[in-house]
């Protein structure tokens, strides 16, 4: 998979090159492994070298430089170091890197393939480290790769967390090198007699899951027989464009690219650069095919292939009362957690619940009845694709999760075992659902992308190939089936003083998605599909493209044998300049070029010419351009009757000593009287040729007008009159002559003095000379461009700036054209025009992120930028989109000024309401409690508020009304308000107030975790109370039913270990110490199931945070 350039805040959904200009390598940002990141799995491994490498860095908050490296250490005798952005690559995450530390001085060519985790030690609570692992191939251009979004600095730097302690930073990296296949030469075709798909950016998990489907013979052979016409485009059909794919697949030597496809998406190549959910594709995919198969000969195909039929029933015990409702599926969602195998999923599919006590079934006729709930299936399909649950929602962390436990599969799955447990009463028997696997595919990588692939077996044989985007590789099935069960790998020791604790790996590479055939229908679904199930037009249509694919081959084999000619004439220049072009003279690659054998004679070439444009070989000069050390490209000198003698081959390498197979002239024809071809004149060295363009201020227009020879002796106000006549002016009319010496970086465009001969003027063959009338004085103030120099400024620095309102980034609101030169405000006032806003400093502006196609997180500050071309430029990148925003009051204000959500708790009312305060930088916490009373409702007018920090229901901290908020981040945790109770206003002296939280448990992994939920609160206990009178102050609180609270569980929890109470014992006994770090980990908690609706609200939500689902628009 090739890492693309894609720039992302938020996530690690995309490869990010991510550079301050200042090196020539960029850290890379993980999620698409290279191609090659898998060969390795080709080799058999011996005990691959590896080791931990630990990093302690103090005084970390006082580091100032943007990039911190670490020091060399050695693995598999490679020379490694980290490389930590301390204050985030451009992001406002912790940035971490595995750096290939002697990368500059590695010989050419070279790579190597290493899996590797980052670790960020949490010093207080060694479980809350974060860890995250991946796989690179590293190699010149990608001499870096980990984590633009390791960790929000947040968390980082919040010394309540753990991660810094006493201004240290504790790092750990662990290496594991291995060894590699030659990538470049292997033959996918040749090898395995399959070929791949390209990756388009992080395609790689649709290209797993066409593999899979092309390789289902039967589905192949009907999207074949789906109608399609010769006047269809692929890049408008989602038909014709499988078929295109399906046929190269098939018939093509080369891996085969998915582009004219994902167009059929209606994909734009942002959704390319997206990484989406496999399961999601297919079943949107299927839709679409089934969708579009309706009318058709394979009507139905879909149905037919992948279709299966569950019941859903509802029993009652005690009374006759069954409902049933029966349910198609395409697939069917396995759990992985908490089963170690296939069969144990179905078994957990189709467990039976018991309805009864507060959850008993209401039977129409009988009212409330203890019932059994469940599912079993009437029939499944030819074809069994199940999804396994390998990702899943962890409550406590608020975030999703990768599930990498070790589950495993048959590879033949019998669904009739134990007597058809799995089947329903009316299931037809006499079927055998007896099912051999066909494919499985993979997900390598953590949750925040990775990298896809599938072992196939297209045949049913026991050979299995490996499909992993353009390589194809034989595999066995040791590798296809085992290897995919993930859990935890072992590594031997090889350096047993470095290293002495036993390197675990967790298998990040595990099964995903599985797909079983039925025994009893592979003959029908393996079946053969050869030409004749393809269109006539299909056929020749992908026969032309290949054709013409040969056709580039063979001249690109043969290029070295041939020289290309190009040839520039005055038409060209006539035709070129003041269109396409305002600098130099001509665009070569829109000029006549010849394909020649670099053997043959220039004066044979010269006879070819004469027959091209008429022109007699006599009449005919050549002249050789040549690239100046200002950076412009100027006709040079004529070819010599001598080398007019010698092949084209020779002259090229005379003319362009850079490797370039192009030799670029300038053909001077001289034309009679009668506008026919003569002989050149002879050129001395006093003579020198001259090329004029002329301005006119009015119209805005520079246009070329011809050439002239003059003598360097001679002065420019002897060739007034000549100048006058190309321009069409009468001939004493009076002009401003102008050398255009060059444009880049800018432009340089000086008067020429009429007076002084051209030699002193330092005018030589090939230079431009601009002319004009003179303006008068009093009307040169009526053009916008009065002279050249300005005219030529204009032009150098125009930009066509797209303009997109920051709510629809993805539409152009307006166009403007500006120079790149306009000041921050010539920016905004344009803008403010255009929308008719008469204060410009109301507009705020965002510059667009060339990569992933969206705006940048952050806005352009009030005058942050100095010109247009700042706001429009990134990393090495130029783009024409800003967006905007009409604010409400001006942006210097704005930034003056603070804005917090602030989620506000009713006292008394069974809601939360969002606020949001916009306060002076210098407030401080006791002005936002301030201004929040006048926007809330109080439960009487005297109550006071206080400002809470809440982090994964957790209450860290109360804000001192002294605080400043300047300081104060709600990206990453909620703030709260609420009233204090009025007997926290009075607590005795030995009172105590203790957090109480919500928990439940679950176990992972063998190991009990709480995992905190709903809403934290304070509660004052008092000497000697018991639980038992805690409870009742507690359920009054919150309001529970009685049947509800008498199930819930109390216990007192310190660092995450619960000691459950019992209703004698006195509370406060256990909160005697009050010297812990960190009270939020001594708590009540309060055991009983999360039954709230997840998320209601999120006060951190970032700006443009989102993650697309997959979507087909065609």
């Amino acid at each position: 998979m090739t890492p693309a350039p894609v720039d992302q805040q938020e996530d690690e959904e995309m490869l990010v090159p991510q550079s301050d200009l200042t090196e020539n390598h960029q850290p890379m940002e993980v999620v698409a492994q290279p191609e090659a990141a898998n060969t390795v799995e080709n080799q058999p491994v011996e005990d691959p070298p590896s080791s931990r490498f630990t990093w302690k860095i103090e005084n970390f908050s006082r580091l100032n430089a943007k990039k911190h490296y670490s020091e060399v250490f050695i693995v598999g005798g490679y020379k490694w170091r980290i490389l930590l952005f301390p204050k985030g690559n451009n992001v406002d995450h912790l940035s971490m890197y595995l750096d290939v530390a002697d990368s500059a001085s590695l010989p050419y060519g070279w790579s190597r393939y290493a899996q590797f985790s980052l670790a960020v030690v949490n010093q207080i609570h060694n479980k809350y480290s974060i860890r995250k692992d991946t796989q690179h191939q590293f190699n010149a251009r990608e001499s870096d790769w980990g984590f633009t979004s390791f960790m929000p600095l947040g968390e980082l730097y919040d010394p309540c967390r753990g991660y810094l302690v006493n201004d240290t930073l504790i790092v750990e990296a662990e290496v594991v090198v291995r060894r590699i296949v030659d990538y470049w030469t292997y033959d996918s075709k040749k090898e395995t007699g399959y070929v791949g798909l390209k990756n388009q950016g992080a395609t790689c998990y649709m290209n797993s899951l066409l593999q899979t489907l092309y390789h289902i013979p039967y589905f192949r052979k009907a999207v074949y027989h789906m109608p399609t016409t010769e006047n269809d485009m692929p890049s408008g059909s989602i038909p014709l464009a499988l078929q295109s794919l399906f046929y190269k697949l098939q018939y093509s030597d080369n891996s085969v690219a998915t582009k004219e496809l994902t167009k059929s998406f209606g994909w734009d190549t942002h959704d390319s650069f997206m990484q989406h959910d496999v399961q999601e594709l297919n079943r949107v995919l299927c839709e679409k095919l089934e969708d579009k198969m309706k009318g058709t000969v394979v009507e139905g195909t879909i149905q037919q292939l992948f279709e299966g039929h569950h019941m859903n029933y509802i029993e009652c015990i005690n009374v006759d009362y069954k409902s049933t409702r029966k349910e198609s599926f395409y697939d069917l969602q396995l759990d992985v957690k908490g089963c170690h195998d296939v069969y144990a999923s179905f078994d957990k599919y189709v467990e039976v619940e018991r309805l009864e006590g507060d959850n008993k079934y209401h039977a129409e006729q009988y009212g409330l009845q203890d019932a059994k709930k469940g599912v079993l299936f009437i029939d499944f399909p030819p074809v069994l694709q199940l999804q396994l649950k390998r990702f899943e929602y962890d409550f406590m962390r608020d975030t999703m999760v990768k599930i990498n436990d070790r589950y495993e599969f048959p590879l033949q799955l019998d669904l009739d075992r134990d007597g058809g447990k799995y089947l329903s009463p009316e299931a037809d028997r006499r079927v055998r659902n007896l099912y051999t696997l066909h494919s499985v595919l993979v997900h390598s990588g953590g949750v925040h992308g990775g990298h896809y692939y599938a072992f196939i077996r297209p045949t049913l044989s026991d050979q299995w190939y490996k499909f992993d985007d353009e390589r194809v590789t034989k595999e066995d099935m040791k590798r296809a089936l085992e290897e995919q069960y993930g859990g935890e790998e072992e590594l031997p020791q090889t350096n047993p003083g470095f290293n002495n604790t036993p390197f675990k790996f967790t298998k990040y590479s595990n099964a995903y998605m599985l797909v079983y055939i039925r025994e009893s229908d592979k003959d029908k679904i393996i079946c053969n599909v050869d030409e004749k199930d393809i269109a006539e037009h299909l056929r020749e249509r992908l026969k032309k493209e290949q054709e013409e694919k040969e056709h580039k081959k063979k001249e690109k084999a043969e290029a070295h044998l041939y020289t290309i000619i190009k040839v520039a004439r005055d038409d060209d220049l006539a035709e070129q300049i003041g269109k396409d072009i305002y600098f130099d003279l001509v665009d070569h690659d829109k000029v006549r070029s010849f394909r020649i054998q670099k053997q043959i004679t220039f004066n044979v070439f010269k006879e070819e010419i004469a027959k091209e444009f008429g022109i007699p070989v006599q009449f005919q000069r050549f002249w050789l351009w040549a690239k100046r050390q200002n950076h412009t490209y100027r006709p040079n000198r004529p070819l010599t009757p001598m080398e007019e003698t010698q092949s084209v081959g020779t002259l090229r390498e005379v003319s362009n000593k850079v490797h370039n197979a192009e030799l670029k002239l300038f053909l001077e024809v001289e034309l009679g009287l009668d506008l026919r071809p003569i002989a050149p004149p002879d050129k001395t060295k006093e003579d020198i040729l001259l090329f004029f363009k002329h301005y006119d201020p009015e119209k805005e227009e520079l246009r070329f007008v011809g050439r002239l020879f003059v003598k360097s002796t001679g002065k420019p106000v002897e060739i007034l009159s000549k100048l006058n006549k190309m321009a069409g002016y009468a001939p004493d009319e009076e002009i401003n002559l102008y050398e255009e010496i060059k444009f880049e970086p800018s432009v340089m465009c000086e008067p020429i003095d009429k007076k002084i001969t051209f030699r002193a003027s330092q005018l030589e063959d090939g230079d431009i000379v601009c002319f004009q009338k003179s303006l008068p004085v009093e009307i040169v103030e009526q053009f916008r461009y009065p002279d050249v120099p300005s005219f030529l400024e204009y032009v150098h620095n125009r930009q066509i700036v797209h303009f997109r309102s920051l709510e629809k980034p993805k539409e152009d609101d307006f166009c403007l054209e500006m120079s790149r030169l306009y000041t921050y405000d010539d920016v905004v006032e344009r803008v403010a025009q255009q929308l008719g806003l008469n204060d410009p400093s109301k507009i705020r502006l965002t510059s667009h992120n060339c990569y992933s196609q969206q705006p940048k997180p952050q806005p352009i500050k009030y005058r942050g930028v100095d010109h247009l071309s700042d706001m429009l430029v990134h990393y090495n990148q130029t783009s024409d989109i800003l967006y905007y925003e009409v604010l409400d009051i001006p942006l210097p204000e704005l930034q003056g000024l603070k804005t917090l959500k602030v989620a506000f708790h009713h006292a008394t009312k069974d809601e939360v309401v969002i606020h949001t305060i916009r306060l002076p930088k210098q407030s401080t916490v006791g002005d936002v409690i301030n201004d929040l009373k006048t926007k809330v409702e109080l439960s009487h007018p005297d109550a006071e508020l206080r400002l809470l920090e809440v982090f994964y229901h957790k209450i860290y901290k109360i804000f001192p009304p002294s605080e400043k908020i300047e300081n104060i981040n709600d990206q990453y945790w909620t703030l709260r308000a609420e009233e204090i109770p009025e007997e926290e206003k009075n607590l005795g002296p030995n009172d105590r107030l203790i957090h109480v939280y919500h928990f439940t448990k679950e176990t992972a992994q063998n190991q009990m975790q709480i995992l905190n939920f709903g809403e934290p609160f304070f509660l004052v206990i008092h000497e000697g109370e018991t639980l038992a009178e805690i409870k009742i102050r507690i359920q009054k609180k919150l309001q529970v039913p009685d049947e509800d609270f008498a199930k819930w569980k109390f216990a007192f929890l310190s660092l995450g270990r619960p000691e459950y109470l019992q209703d004698s014992d006195i509370v406060s006994s256990r909160f005697q110490r009050r010297d812990v770090y960190g009270a939020w980990e001594q708590y009540l908690g309060l055991e009983h199931s999360d039954n709230a609706p997840k998320r209601s609200y999120a006060a951190n939500q970032n700006r443009h945070t989102f993650e697309k689902p997959v979507k087909i628009y065609n």
